[in-house]
């Protein structure tokens, strides 16, 4: 399900050229019977750039800052990116699964994404928005987990 909420217009030079936000993200998952919870609050920027926006920030994970990009494309379709010793991309989308390779020091595993609900908000003044996604990951059919993501940012 994809939901649109508010009535942002057209971006600024401001955020063309990038703005200064506030990113605060929220995971949690189930793998094994076991529930996980991370959430964190960091400085990122906000990039309006080829009709889609650019959210850029890094997570301290462990001790290790990883640069992260959530894209947010004009069709609702969200990528996620993250980029440490195992790289990842995942693409969610309420219309399609969608695969991705894994990358790891071991190799390049494939993964199935299916995105139960996804939902984006924006907002004006200041410019702000939200990110909502609730997922499955999968590998040779085999269920990984379930995934709830949720992404807010504020220039």
């Amino acid at each position: 399900m994809k939901v649109r909420e508010g009535a942002a217009t057209m971006p600024s030079k401001e955020l063309t050229n990038g703005m200064p936000a506030i990113v605060k993200m929220e995971t949690s998952y189930v793998q094994n019977g076991e529930t996980h919870h991370h959430s964190f609050e960091e400085n990122g920027k906000v990039v309006y750039m080829n009709n889609s926006y650019y959210i850029r920030f890094e997570e301290n994970h462990d001790g290790e800052m990883v640069p992260v990009t959530v894209k947010i494309n004009p069709d609702g379709v969200v990528n996620l990116i993250r980029r440490a010793e195992k790289t990842m991309r995942l693409t969610f989308s309420s219309e399609q699964d969608t695969e991705t390779n894994y990358r790891t020091p071991a190799g390049i595993m494939p993964i199935q994404v299916v995105t139960e609900d996804l939902r984006v908000s924006y907002y004006d003044r200041p410019f702000a928005g939200r990110v909502w996604a609730d997922y499955s990951l999968y590998m040779n059919q085999q269920k990984l987990g379930d995934y709830q993501l949720r992404l807010r940012f504020t220039t």
